[in-house]
């Protein structure tokens, strides 16, 4: 495109860019307007969050309004935008095509070998409300690239790295549009390498599963990651796009009030991680079921026997498919019925012995007199002993109030918290040993010799218990919007989840993603290659059979954007020692610049990575530098480095700096899954990668 091309664009783009900021700030005070009305009842109030809903997402949407726009070959131009707006005439087509509808798609997904009846595509780059630039792509057949919007996406990915994840909304390929746009009707599992843009398709789906599915709204979307660091990192992007329905957690967090309050062995939550876990605690909650016997409960000073068989029978009905607490009230309200019987029979066979009574005097004292009692008549003709239903109804909900037969039943049948429960069955190894026979002894006894404060591997199984037991009571509904009211309640069933770096998942925490979710719309993304987690899982087929067997779907991302050329030719050799059964994504950008390796004394080490560090600070000023490093060296490190990210390979895990200094790569591959650590390390860095090795003294 010449000078004067290029400026004649940018001057059509600015004034379509001002049309619509206009329009925007238009429907924006309407909003407001809409907004200060008083809310007279439920109808009223739900409108009202259903307008602030899109007053924050336009609100949001002034940066970035605009970002592109295709031109059809039938003469039709469609701008593209973070949000749909339309023109101030409704009847006219939209001003602004939200990126998530089916029309904006050839968008993200013509090419010069296939048009899907598009001209041109145009990238509009703007910095608040003023247009910097444009990028034309003829779609005629003229170009070979495999990259949609080549020149806009190679600049983004140029750009300094602040720490935080941006949206790509404007910048998406065909591959990653493809996934982002799948239907949602049961697990999807993504492979992709480092630098497939794993995480910017996981929440690019999300906004686009929200906007398309707009009910799942209602039942909001949990977005599970592998650290409080991670969240913090791609925390801006959904509230960006639009999007306040989605809860984010770790499976650390995932249970309301409790907190991981300890490290523990590699080998132990190895152990606790298996999937033998859920049917064993499925075993151990029905023994705490109790067994049938007759009852013996007090009402009105008299006692009264409720029998085995009528027990029994009680508990069957109660028992099957509840949780133990449900089971349990199930119980109580069929205990109130058999009492309340009870009394009522109790009374008409008292009545009937009073009136068999009566008759006796009657008849030994008309034997006396010598008359005879008159056939039609009946010393107990007006009472016949039996209470009405109402009688009986009116007795039961007294029973039910009683704080008698509440006590008996809680001691027969005692509520259970699940904490309680879980630690009796974690300190008792023979106990663990009776419930499966897939633990060892010295598994069991290991468990077993755990200390009582939660560890990570714990979360899954009380999480488990909770579930088998289920509430005490109903939880409250609290909260003005529904993200605000799931994050509270453990039990509650999402609309969608999706898990980045799911390939770290243990099988007991994939249970619990489960129970969030049993509809299993399910998206989890991931590098199976970046494994470091204790457990044994080295194919995503392993990874979830346990809990999904065969009934998923596979997609693959298979191009690297982010990490350069020169880099990623360092990871094939990382690749085989780590066991890999797939190819490394190709990567599609060179940095020019080598990376590069320094190997120091280790008495010289601390002044080496100091002097690095700076040195990359100042090469890469307004950007980021990360320093990935074993775990016996980051607390040095961190000291030595205030201000500086300075990580694990498992706490860098989905980050991405401008330049990544890996310190000791040697003791990084050393460590358990140590290749995949290194895999990690060594693929942070979006332009340069420096690695520092210590030798021996």
């Amino acid at each position: 495109m010449s000078r004067d091309a290029e400026e004649n664009a940018i001057a059509e783009e600015q004034a379509f860019l001002d049309a619509a900021l206009a329009r925007r700030d238009r429907v924006a005070a309407d909003l407001t307007a809409a907004l200060a009305a008083p809310a007279t009842d439920d109808v009223a109030r739900a409108r009202l969050r259903t307008l602030a809903r899109q007053h924050e997402e336009i609100t949001r949407a002034r940066d970035g309004l605009v970002f592109g726009r295709i031109d059809g070959l039938d003469g039709t131009v469609r701008h593209i935008g973070r949000i749909g707006l339309r023109d101030d005439d409704e009847q006219a087509d939209p001003l602004v095509l939200d990126w998530r509808a089916e029309a904006a798609r050839p968008f993200y997904t013509a090419t010069p070998v296939d048009a899907q009846g598009q001209a041109r595509r145009r990238h509009i780059r703007t910095t608040g409300s003023v247009v910097t630039g444009v990028d034309d792509e003829p779609l005629d057949g003229a170009s070979t690239t495999e990259l949609v919007g080549e020149a806009a996406l190679l600049a983004a990915l140029d750009q300094r790295r602040t720490g935080k994840m941006s949206t790509s909304i404007s910048t998406l390929q065909r591959e990653q549009d493809d996934i982002i746009r799948a239907g949602a009707s049961g697990p999807l599992i993504v492979q992709g390498g480092p630098g497939t843009g794993k995480t910017v398709v996981a929440l690019h789906r999300v906004a686009y599963l929200l906007f398309t599915h707009r009910r799942m709204a209602e039942q909001a979307v949990l977005l599970l990651g592998p650290s409080p660091r991670f969240l913090d990192y791609i925390a801006q992007v959904l509230p960006a796009l639009g999007e306040t329905a989605a809860v984010s957690a770790t499976c650390d967090t995932l249970f309301p009030g409790v907190t991981v309050e300890r490290d523990e062995p590699r080998e132990v939550s190895e152990i606790k991680g298996r999937a033998l876990w859920q049917p064993m605690l499925q075993r151990y909650v029905r023994a705490l079921h109790p067994r049938p016997r007759d009852l013996t409960l007090r009402w009105e000073g008299e006692a009264y026997v409720i029998g085995e068989p009528a027990v029994a029978a009680a508990l069957t009905s109660a028992t099957s498919g509840r949780p133990y607490h449900r089971a349990r009230a199930a119980f109580a309200e069929q205990v109130h019925q058999l009492l309340a019987d009870a009394v009522a029979q109790r009374r008409a066979d008292l009545l009937d012995e009073m009136e068999e009574g009566l008759e006796e005097l009657l008849a030994q004292f008309d034997r006396r007199a010598k008359t005879r009692v008159d056939p039609d008549r009946h010393a107990g003709s007006d009472v016949d002993g039996q209470m009405s239903d109402d009688e009986i109804d009116e007795l039961r909900e007294r029973i039910a109030d009683s704080a008698a037969v509440a006590a008996f039943l809680e001691t027969w049948w005692p509520s259970r918290d699940p904490a309680t429960a879980l630690r009796r069955l974690l300190g008792d190894a023979p106990l663990m040993l009776r419930l499966t026979p897939d633990l060892s002894e010295a598994e069991a006894a290991l468990v077993a010799a755990e200390p009582d404060p939660w560890a990570s591997s714990d979360i899954p199984l009380l999480d488990a218990v909770a579930d088998l037991l289920g509430d005490v009571a109903a939880p409250e509904q609290q909260g003005e919007f529904t993200a605000d009211r799931a994050r509270r309640q453990r039990a509650w069933v999402y609309g969608h989840v999706v898990v980045d770096e799911a390939q770290e998942l243990s099988d007991m925490q994939w249970h619990m993603v489960l129970r969030r979710c049993p509809s299993r719309s399910i998206t989890a993304v991931g590098d199976i290659d970046q494994t470091e987690a204790s457990h044994r899982h080295t194919s995503w087929a392993e990874a979830v059979a346990a809990t999904m067997g065969e009934r998923w779907t596979a997609a693959e991302l298979t191009i690297c954007y982010r990490t350069p050329r020169e880099v990623m030719e360092l990871t094939g050799p990382v690749l085989a020692k780590a066991g890999s059964r797939n190819a490394p994504p190709r990567a599609v950008r060179s940095s020019g610049i080598d990376p590069w390796e320094l190997a120091v004394a280790e008495t010289a080490l601390p002044a080496a990575v100091e002097a690095a560090v700076a040195e990359l600070r100042q090469r890469w000023e307004g950007g980021s530098v990360g320093v990935v490093a074993p775990v016996t060296r980051t607390a040095a490190l961190r000291d030595l480095l205030p201000g500086l990210p300075v990580l694990t390979a498992t706490q860098a895990k989905g980050l991405e700096w401008d330049a990544a200094l890996v310190v000791d790569p040697d003791g990084i591959a050393a460590e358990p899954r140590g290749w995949n650590g290194l895999y990690v390390a060594l693929t942070r860095c979006t332009q340069e990668l420096g690695r520092i090795l210590p030798t021996p003294v």
